[in-house]
């Protein structure tokens, strides 16, 4: 009988110390609200730089060149045998 007693006895210690923990973390913790957060990107605002595009100047050169005509009429004259 007296372990069933030392049982009970400690079935109900432990039911009041954890009563009192959470009685305990309630009162320093307060209730717990649910804070709605609301989260905004806020874009940085476009920075458009213009550039002047420098003026390009490209040098033509022009080279002619004259092509003196073969003079194949002569020398098939030669190979001709």
């Amino acid at each position: 009988m007296e372990d069933i007693k030392k049982a009970i006895i400690g079935i109900i210690t432990l039911a009041i110390t954890t009563g009192g923990g959470l009685l305990i973390k309630s009162l320093f913790e307060g209730e717990e609200e649910e804070t709605v957060v609301e989260k905004t990107i806020e874009t940085a605002p476009q920075i458009i730089i213009n550039i002047p595009q420098q003026e390009v100047k490209k040098d033509t050169i022009v080279k002619k060149i004259y092509i003196k005509p073969k003079k194949t009429e002569k020398i098939k004259e030669k190979l001709t045998w």
